[in-house]
C-alpha cells in the first residue's frame, strides 16, 4: 500500500505588480492571508507544526526565522518568501491531487483580496542570493554552523519548489535507503519535466532550470526519513533523517522538482515514483546528488540528446512497473512533454520574448 502527500510552495506578485520576495514583503502582509484560512481537526497528526507555531495550518508562510540572541530559540521575526500548500496524507493520487487544488484555490482567492496574486516561478528572477538585512548575531551563528541544511538558507530563500512525498507500507530501512539512493542517482533525469525557472537577474538565463542548477547538489535530491537515528547514513546533503513525527516514519520526499502551475503533472511525477520504486531494473545508486550532472541537464533539458533518452528509460521502466496498476494513467503528461520537447520553462522564455516582461510572463501562470 502507497501512501502520498505534496508540499508545494507559491509566490506572488504584489499589488504593484512586482514579484513580492524578502525585499518587498514583511511577514505580516503573508500572515493576514493565513489568518483567513481554515484550520481542520486533527491535521496535527499528519502534518508537523514545529516549534515556531508557524505551521499551524495546511498553508503556512515559508521563509528564514530569526532568533533572539539574548533569548535563544526564541523566534522574534520570519522572513518571507511566499507560502506553502501542504496536503494531508491520502492512499491515493487522485486525492492528494485534489486536495492541493482545492486548497490552492482558496488561497488565491483570499491571497487576490488583500493585493497578493499567485504566480508560478522556481527561482527568484530578481535576485540569486539572500542576504538578512540585519546580520546574523551569535546564536544564529552557532545555530547555522551546528545544522548543515541550515547552512544553505541563501539557497532555499531563492527558490520555489515542491516536495513529492511517497510511502509504501512494509519497507525496512535498508530497503527505503536504496530507494532513496536510486532517486538520487536517476534525479537529473526525473527533473526535466519539471522545468520551470528560465529567469535571473531580471533577464533570460542561459538555461531551463535555474534553480536546479544552484541549488542540487548544496541541498538534496531525496530525504529518507527513519525511525531513529542509528539507521541514518552520513551524508551531505542529508539522504535520511530521524521522523520528527510518527507520521513520517518511511517517507520518501523527492525535493528536486521546479514547481508547476499544471497539477496533473504532480499526479504524474507521484506515479512516475511509485513505479520506480517497484521497479527492479535500474542499477544506478547514488548518496549525494551529481552536482555536475543537474546543472548540465539544468541547462540543457530534453534538448539533450543523452538526458532525453535516460529520461525516456526511466519512464518506460516506471510504466513497465506498474503494469496493470490504474496509476500509469498519470503518466501520460510526462509522455506528451517528452513526445514535444516542451518544458514549462521552454513556453515561458518564448513569451518573454514576445512580451519583454517577467511579470507579464508569471501572470500568464496557473491559467
Amino acid at each position: 500500500m502507497f501512501s502520498y502527500g505534496i508540499e508545494h510552495e507559491v509566490a506572488f506578485l504584489n499589488s504593484l505588480g512586482k514579484f513580492a520576495d524578502f525585499n518587498r514583503t514583511k511577514f505580516v502582509d503573508f500572515n493576514q492571508i493565513i489568518e483567513k484560512l481554515p484550520v481542520y481537526p486533527d491535521d496535527n497528526l499528519q502534518l508537523r507544526v514545529g516549534d515556531a507555531g508557524i505551521r499551524k495550518k495546511r498553508w503556512y508562510i515559508e521563509g528564514f526565522e530569526r532568533f533572539a540572541d539574548s533569548q535563544p530559540k526564541r523566534v522574534i521575526d520570519c522572513i518571507p518568501k511566499g507560502i506553502e500548500i501542504r496536503t494531508t496524507i491520502h492512499n491515493n493520487i487522485a486525492g492528494t491531487i485534489a486536495e492541493l487544488t482545492t486548497s490552492f484555490n482558496l488561497l488565491r482567492q483570499i491571497a487576490i483580496d488583500f493585493g497578493f496574486e499567485p504566480v508560478l516561478i522556481s527561482f527568484n528572477p530578481y535576485h540569486s542570493v539572500f542576504q538578512p538585512q540585519t546580520p546574523f548575531n551569535d546564536f544564529e551563528i552557532r545555530y547555522l554552523q551546528a545544522h548543515p541544511e541550515e547552512q544553505t538558507a541563501t539557497i532555499y530563500m531563492v527558490t520555489y519548489g515542491p516536495d513529492l512525498n511517497i510511502s509504501m507500507a512494509g519497507l525496512s530501512p535498508k530497503e527505503l535507503i536504496d530507494i532513496g539512493q536510486k532517486l538520487t542517482y536517476y534525479s537529473p533525469y526525473i527533473i526535466p519535466f519539471s522545468y520551470s525557472s528560465p529567469f535571473s537577474q531580471g533577464n533570460l538565463w542561459s538555461g531551463l532550470s535555474i534553480r536546479t542548477f544552484y541549488r542540487t547538489g548544496k541541498r538534496s535530491a531525496t530525504l529518507v526519513f527513519l525511525e531513529n537515528k542509528e539507521q541514518l547514513i552520513t551524508s551531505n546533503p542529508e539522504l535520511t533523517k530521524v521522523a520528527r513525527i510518527p507520521a513520517e516514519v518511511g517517507r520518501i520526499e523527492f525535493k528536486a522538482f521546479d514547481s508547476c502551475d499544471d497539477f496533473s503533472l504532480y499526479g504524474g511525477f507521484l506515479a512516475l515514483l511509485k513505479g520506480l520504486i517497484l521497479d527492479t531494473s535500474l542499477p544506478g545508486r547514488a548518496i549525494i546528488p551529481d552536482a555536475a550532472l543537474h546543472q548540465f541537464s539544468a541547462q540543457q533539458g530534453f534538448h539533450n540528446e543523452n538526458i532525453f533518452n535516460q529520461s525516456q528509460e526511466i519512464l518506460q521502466a516506471a510504466e513497465d512497473a506498474l503494469a496493470k496498476d490504474s496509476d500509469i494513467q498519470y503518466l501520460q503528461p510526462l509522455k506528451t512533454i517528452l513526445q514535444t520537447k516542451e518544458t514549462k520553462a521552454d513556453r515561458m522564455i518564448q513569451q518573454f520574448k514576445q512580451m519583454g516582461s517577467i511579470e507579464q510572463v508569471l501572470k500568464q501562470t496557473y491559467g
